[in-house]
């Protein structure tokens, strides 16, 4: 009795043993029959108990299924044991896979082998294995590279882009710090903030200068990610980076193009303005003064008449140097084009002090230059203004200031200087109208707008018109733009001018269509109205009242310095205003500050080439260099260009070799009242040259 006992204790206790196992038990006969099964785990099994008892694989499991079981018990029979063999099979849910373990039993019955099988469930392994099996892949052939290093930043693994791009192999690196890429350009402030980023956030990303195995330097756009266990530590850090080199080298070759005279070297106009910026503020917190000097050459023209430009252009660079050498470390001095110079002086006490290094400069224009075996006599009229002053003003007054003086020397008889008069100017000002009279003029109608046709000048269709403010004074008659608008640039009145300017438009288009014609047209914005909280909802009521216009029919001009002035909110009223179907441009481009970030982050549809850049381009080298990088940086970014200022047929020639299409100025129509524009297109033809004329790019290739 007891060893009965003790027997059915002891199968109790196997019962429960292989009851609490997770896996599927099957005891099966040499012909591959199913004579029992123990488990927990009906979800798992290919069919129920009743069906699949005796009877064979084949019968039951799919046909690679029942040969793999088949090949397991082969191999026990032979060997004792089996173990390693895989299967799957599509359950209801989902495809699973089992890793199967056959050995003989001991005793079988009527003499025939019996065999033990076990099916343990992998399918969560195999689905991890396959996930492995993805991201080495990924790893391998990245064409980014991705270095993975531990928590000290020791490198444990890196892919073959990595190898790529930095020149070590794996074998040198795994084991080393990342600091041997380290090219010193970024200090230790750099790599603090880095680290504390990655702390804090678990990631940083920004661009880093590093270095190769064979000393070159190179440019990365990294991401660098914290990857952390279950407990919150840190365990590695996973870096993917790509060479941007080529990139970064573009950018600086279009800065230089941008920010420097092609002929002499010197800064140009763009750089010209922030060196200014920049010494007025300083001249602020210094208390010191800031005197410029603006210098236009008096018979540089005939030299170039007489004896080409090849010599003109040695003139200037050898007048560059020589008056460079008369100013002061500190000074600047640019090159604005053609023959105009501008000198920015700093660090004075008192303005006359520096009145002597300005007779300086004119006689040092006046010594004659030898050139090619010629002497050649040229001189200069100056004008000179200083910062501060009693009214608050910005570095384009200073310089209009100067300019302005410059043409009072040249009006005494050249060759000599002039000093700006700001009580003059002051109360010159004095007699422009109030901005009471600019808003009984508002109100009277006295404003009226004027339309300048832009055009593709390769095919002659008109692409839209740009509507132009102007005040027809019942004594002064019509005033442009710049004789009253300063005046209210800043003020309150200039947002209803320009909503007036706005519904005044978009009026005179609905006119047009009433005759069968559909012009967009594009209106200027200032910086004022375009920050106004409520710009975006008094633009949709506007729009609500004109039931026919299309998107694309009104398009918003805004001036550089404006867009950079608040970036984030000017760009997102841009989208509210393009999600209503009005699209922007940007204009005068290239007279402001902006960078290949701003521009990249700006959502224009459209860049205004500055006139300044294209009046003198057909003799200004620098011109035509700053032209071909603006609209190689336009299709670049996928921005359409139009350039203003088109006085010429020979300006448009040249600015279609370049690739530039679409152009507005006084070539192409003058502004004109909106009912004269349907009487100027039936007129309207481009230019022959104009129309045959082949981009500069298909040119090359057809040669």
């Amino acid at each position: 009795m007891q060893a009965q006992a003790a027997l059915s204790h002891a199968n109790n206790k196997l019962q429960a043993t292989l009851g609490a196992l997770p896996d599927l038990m099957f005891e099966v006969s040499l012909d591959g029959r199913i004579h029992q099964y123990q488990s927990h785990r009906s979800d798992l099994l290919a069919a129920p108990p009743e069906l699949f008892l005796g009877k064979c694989f084949a019968d039951i499991l799919p046909p690679q299924a029942s040969a793999v079981c088949q090949q397991a018990m082969d191999e026990a029979g032979r060997k004792g044991f089996s173990a390693g063999l895989r299967y799957a099979l599509d359950l209801p849910q989902g495809e699973c896979w089992f890793d199967l373990s056959v050995a003989p039993l001991a005793s079988s019955v009527g003499g025939a082998p019996h065999f033990i099988f076990i099916a343990r469930d992998i399918t969560e392994r195999k689905r991890a294995e396959k996930q492995l099996e993805l991201a080495g892949l990924v790893f391998q052939h990245a064409r980014e590279g991705i270095m993975v290093s531990d928590p000290d930043g020791v490198l444990v693994d890196v892919n073959e882009a990595f190898c790529r791009i930095t020149g070590y192999s794996r074998s040198e690196v795994l084991g080393k710090n990342a600091r041997l890429l380290s090219s010193g350009r970024q200090g230790k402030e750099f790599y603090r903030l880095m680290w504390t980023s990655l702390l804090q956030a678990g990631y940083w990303s920004g661009e880093v200068w590093n270095r190769r195995k064979d000393g070159e330097e190179y440019a990365e756009l990294l991401t660098i990610s914290t990857v952390r266990n279950d407990q919150g530590q840190v365990v590695q850090h996973v870096a993917l980076f790509s060479d941007i080199t080529p990139l970064k080298r573009y950018q600086l070759e279009l800065e230089s193009i941008a920010h420097f005279d092609a002929l002499t070297g010197l800064p140009n106009r763009l750089l010209l303005s922030d060196r200014l910026q920049q010494a007025m503020a300083q001249a602020a917190r210094r208390g010191q003064k800031v005197m410029v000097a603006y210098l236009d050459l008096d018979g540089f023209k005939s030299v170039n008449d007489q004896y080409g430009h090849a010599v003109g252009d040695r003139l200037l660079v050898a007048l560059g140097h020589r008056l460079q050498d008369h100013l002061r470390d500190g000074d600047t001095l640019a090159r604005l084009g053609g023959d105009e110079f501008v000198a920015i002086l700093v660090d004075l006490e008192e303005s006359e002090t520096v009145l002597p290094l300005i007779a300086g400069l004119i006689a040092a224009t006046a010594e004659p230059f030898h050139i090619d075996g010629l002497t050649l006599r040229i001189s200069a009229s100056v004008g000179v203004t200083s910062y501060p002053q009693s009214a608050e003003l910005d570095a384009d007054q200073l310089l209009r200031q100067a300019d302005q003086a410059m043409y009072q020397a040249k009006l005494a008889g050249k060759n000599r200087y002039h000093v700006f008069d700001t009580q003059r100017d002051s109360d010159m000002r004095g007699h422009f109208e109030s901005l009471e009279r600019m808003r009984q003029a508002l109100c009277r109608k006295e404003f009226v707008l004027h339309y300048q046709p832009k055009v593709n000048m390769r095919s002659g269709q008109l692409i839209g018109v740009e509507a132009l403010i102007r005040w027809q004074h019942p004594e002064r008659g019509l005033m442009p733009p710049l004789s009253f608008l300063p005046a209210i640039e800043e003020h309150q009145l200039s947002i209803d001018v320009g909503e007036w300017v706005m519904d005044a438009a978009l009026a005179q288009q609905g006119r047009w269509r009433s005759v069968g014609l559909h012009i967009p047209v594009s209106v200027n914005v200032g910086a004022l109205q375009l920050q106004q909280p409520d710009f975006v909802q008094r633009l949709q009521a506007l729009l609500q009242r004109y039931p026919d216009l299309r998107p694309g029919d009104l398009q918003f001009e805004i001036l550089e310095t404006s867009a950079l002035q608040e970036m984030q909110q000017v760009t997102a009223v841009i989208g509210a205003c393009k999600a209503l179907g009005v699209d922007f441009a940007l204009d005068d481009f290239g007279t402001g500050y902006s960078s290949l970030t701003y521009l990249r982050q700006l959502p224009v549809h459209i860049l205004k080439i500055d006139q300044s850049f294209v009046r003198d381009m057909l003799q200004n080298t620098e011109d035509q260099a700053i032209l071909r990088g603006v609209l190689g940086l336009a299709r670049s970014f996928g921005r359409e260009v139009i350039a203003e200022g088109v006085e010429t047929q020979a300006h448009g020639a040249l600015l279609l070799q370049m690739g530039c299409e679409a152009a507005q100025g006084y070539g192409i129509a003058r502004p004109m009242i909106g009912d004269a524009i349907p009487d100027w297109l039936q007129r309207w033809n481009s230019h022959p040259q104009w129309l045959e004329s082949v981009p500069q790019t298909l040119q090359e290739s057809l040669a």
